[in-house]
């Protein structure tokens, strides 16, 4: 009887070991599912706008958005965007439909988003904080010299870079800044301005509520994010 007793304790004492190693692995397992489930719905998602609606309208398989405040980094930008999308055609065998490519002209680099005729009118106030000079003429621009013909930025001029699909963010903020430094310079109404500089822009021009803020919008969308300067 003695030997029977010793037999079963272990038994005894290791099913009770086992039973609540597995009631333990049990309860953890339900312990885990709504944590689980709440890691899952606090997913990041973030809120679309219509007003940002045109990121997702480029298409492509590629999404770059580069991104400048200065008027040197709004002329690398460019270059910038045609060594990428030379880059995907002669390493990769791809065309230039495979990029949503976006350069943002903002702060300092703002006005590059204004066509000729903007600079034609208002070229001497506009470079004020941007101290460029004309390549043809050794003056104060009256063009955009990003669009020019020639010169050393006709390989990648604006209006080049838009034949290959590239469109352009520009900064609404510094826009309506730059439209009241004119509008006191020349008597004008600020808002006439600014309606002048969107109406006259660029090809594909968007302008956005602050550079700032396409800049980070633009990657919400899935855009690689490049800095120009």
């Amino acid at each position: 009887m003695t030997q029977h007793n010793n037999d079963q304790n272990p038994r005894r004492s290791l099913m009770k070991t086992m039973g609540a190693a597995t009631l333990a692995g049990l309860a953890a397992g339900v312990a885990s599912t709504p944590a689980q489930a709440q890691g899952r719905n606090n997913a990041f998602m973030p809120t679309r706008h219509a007003e940002d609606a045109w990121f997702e309208e480029l298409g492509g398989s590629h999404r770059v958005y580069i991104d400048t405040s200065t008027p040197l980094g709004g002329q690398d930008a460019l270059r910038y965007a045609f060594n990428i999308m030379n880059a995907n055609i002669n390493a990769y065998e791809g065309s230039d439909d495979d990029y949503a490519m976006i350069v943002c002209y903002r702060h300092a680099s703002t006005p590059f988003g204004y066509g000729d005729e903007v600079w034609e009118k208002y070229g001497e106030l506009l470079n004020q904080r941007m101290n460029l000079t004309d390549a043809e003429t050794g003056e104060t621009p009256k063009r955009n010299i990003l669009n020019a013909a020639s010169g050393p930025f006709s390989g990648a001029s604006i209006d080049a870079m838009v034949g290959r699909g590239v469109h352009f963010a520009i900064c609404a903020t510094a826009s309506r800044g730059m439209a009241g430094l004119v509008a006191r310079e020349t008597g004008q109404d600020a808002d006439d301005v600014y309606n002048e500089f969107v109406a006259k822009a660029i090809p594909n021009a968007h302008f956005v509520s602050a550079g700032v803020m396409g800049t980070t919008r633009a990657q919400e969308y899935g855009y690689s994010l490049l800095h120009a300067g």
